[in-house]
């Protein structure tokens, strides 16, 4: 996550807000009460009903779904454009648990709060992304010391691991090829592994 985090407090102006978008080159910012616990997010999408509605007549827009975005239309603080509560994530969340998030809450940026809700950062699509430019060696190594040496101590046959362009390769032979689903779908969850080739067999493999 990012620690140097721009937010605002629930009076920031609808202006203010848009020039420390501008300024940071961000797409939104957490909305800070008290001592800094997050009570809600302003995203551009919140910003844009004001443009909107500028030039079209109120009247056309009175169906349930346009309510909250007319109400936006007519907004001059954080306070009353933040969409609340804030969609968050704890700082000791997984990167798959903060995607997931994002994914199913469509949004571009997470705010990262304490167990007591007070902001300790933000975590980005592009945060997230990161990852996947860690060395395939520091990859491989990882997957050798915390997977396979653990599920697999004592092997038939020495267990080959091989990172290209973050697909992990694993080749040789374990006495459980039980474990074998077990292991892929560890090594799938390491950071920065795109895909898993997995070539581990039993015993009995020709």
């Amino acid at each position: 996550m990012t620690h140097t985090v721009v937010a605002v407090g629930r009076d920031a102006s609808f202006k203010d807000i848009v020039k420390l978008m501008d300024q940071w080159k961000v797409s939104a910012l957490p909305v800070l009460e008290g001592e800094g616990r997050v009570i809600g997010v302003v995203s551009e999408a919140d910003l844009l009903p004001k443009e909107e509605f500028r030039d079209n007549d109120p009247n056309r827009y009175t169906q349930l779904h346009r309510l909250s975005d007319l109400a936006k239309a007519g907004a001059v603080t954080a306070g009353e454009l933040m969409s609340a509560p804030a969609v968050t994530v704890h700082a000791d969340s997984t990167l798959a648990q903060a995607a997931r998030i994002m994914a199913q809450r469509k949004v571009k940026r997470l705010p990262v709060v304490n167990d007591e809700g007070m902001l300790e950062g933000v975590v980005s699509r592009a945060d997230l992304l990161k990852v996947f430019l860690r060395p395939d060696d520091e990859i491989a190594d990882e997957i050798r010391r915390d997977i396979v040496d653990v599920i697999s101590p004592a092997p038939i046959e020495p267990i080959q691991v091989t990172v290209t362009e973050g697909v992990a390769t694993l080749t040789g032979k374990i006495r459980d090829t039980a474990l074998i689903p077990l292991t892929v779908r560890l090594v799938q969850g390491v950071e920065g592994v795109v895909d898993v080739d997995c070539h581990l067999s039993g015993a009995d493999a020709g």
